[in-house]
């Protein structure tokens, strides 16, 4: 499939579309999950126009995986979360429902059982408090 500049990322990555972001280079951006399996839910997402891993320069990778790095840092900073799991996915068959590559960062705790992928839009003000912790942790 060839990369559809249409995707939701990749009108968030032109300001289309708003996104509660917490953070933000030259090479990607990282912002809330609208839909978040668990609160704190953090996708990283590169600013070049790539579908999956495959497409993904290695340059591109390189940077992706430094700021999903960092991200989860601040992310196991701001919500103290006793694990984080970093996934990415790569195609239909493999759980991807946009086409624009990306990694969650997902703040985990013991006996909790994750909300549905793609489940239920999270409040804004929730979305929000989120990220400005997330934020914080970063500029801290």
């Amino acid at each position: 499939m060839a990369y559809d500049d249409g995707n939701v990322f990749a009108k968030i990555l032109r300001g289309e579309m708003s996104a509660h972001r917490v953070l933000e280079d030259e090479h990607c951006i990282a912002f809330m999950d609208v839909m978040p399996q668990s609160p704190g839910h953090t996708l990283v997402v590169p600013r070049e126009p790539a579908e999956d891993v495959f497409a993904l320069s290695e340059t591109g990778w390189a940077h992706l995986t430094a700021a999903a790095q960092r991200v989860a840092r601040a992310v196991k900073q701001a919500f103290a979360p006793e694990g984080v799991t970093l996934t990415q996915l790569n195609g239909a068959a493999a759980g991807q429902s946009v086409f624009h590559i990306h990694v969650h960062v997902i703040p985990r705790y013991a006996g909790q059982t994750l909300r549905r992928h793609g489940g239920a839009v999270a409040p804004d003000a929730e979305l929000a408090a989120h990220a400005a912790r997330i934020r914080a942790a970063l500029e801290g």
